[in-house]
């Protein structure tokens, strides 16, 4: 049995039929990408399964218990954690503020050195702890978000966009710290633009088009297939 598995799931905006039909599966352990072009429904993917855009058809099972037409806070409770595009720090609370709302959210409470594993994986919001949210870089608010996630232990982390706007060496840094996270053993699930990004981070990825999905394979098996490359993803 999948950890996550997302069943032919139909999801509209208003009038608009965004997801026609995706299905895609995750197993515990493992880095997922999802790639397309922009309004492919990526996000709206990850959306979906949060909760946040509810679909009208499908199912989302996470370890065989359909959680489509939960509450989006009962799916964080049972192990979903999202990390938005936009990122969503607060920015008048402090590094460790911020990481302190995000400990809330977690079942049965805060876990003991938790703030000690996350500060491992960013030892520079160890340095910025007491700094607001608003003076922080690009590249620090996106690891302020990870982070925020992080502290709840979650499952399954959902990863929107996690390098979009970031300088080449913050991106390499992120790449990094996210493939440590997945081999420590949280299953990741992200929507990445950059090809080469997803290609080291993932165990497999999906290619989105037009509410569908196109591909599914290894990095290695869309590396062999330019036809998907080219059509798909303007490669």
């Amino acid at each position: 049995m999948a950890l996550l598995s997302v069943e032919d799931i139909h999801t509209y905006y208003g009038e608009a039929h965004i997801l026609q039909g995706v299905s895609l599966r995750l197993e515990e352990g493992e880095a997922v990408t999802l790639i397309g072009r922009n309004g492919a429904g990526k996000t709206t993917t990850l959306r979906s399964i949060m909760g946040i855009a509810r679909p009208t058809r499908g199912r989302v099972m996470l370890r065989g218990a359909d959680v489509a037409r939960l509450q989006t806070h009962e799916i964080a409770q049972r192990g979903i954690a999202w990390i938005p595009e936009e990122r969503r720090i607060l920015p008048n609370l402090t590094v460790l503020e911020n990481l302190r709302l995000g400990m809330l959210g977690r079942a049965g409470g805060a876990a003991p050195g938790v703030l000690d594993e996350v500060f491992d994986y960013f030892p520079r919001l160890r340095e910025r702890a007491a700094q607001r949210g608003r003076f922080l870089s690009g590249g620090e608010q996106q690891m302020l978000a990870i982070a925020r996630g992080l502290v709840a232990r979650p499952t399954v982390m959902l990863v929107d966009e996690p390098t979009e706007g970031l300088a080449p060496l913050v991106v390499q840094n992120l790449t990094e710290i996210l493939a440590r996270i997945n081999r420590r053993g949280t299953t990741l699930l992200l929507v990445e633009q950059t090809l080469e990004v997803a290609m080291s981070l993932s165990h497999r990825l999906y290619v989105m088009d037009q509410g569908r999905m196109q591909f599914e394979g290894t990095p290695e098996a869309l590396r062999r297939d330019p036809t998907i490359q080219q059509r798909f993803l303007e490669v």
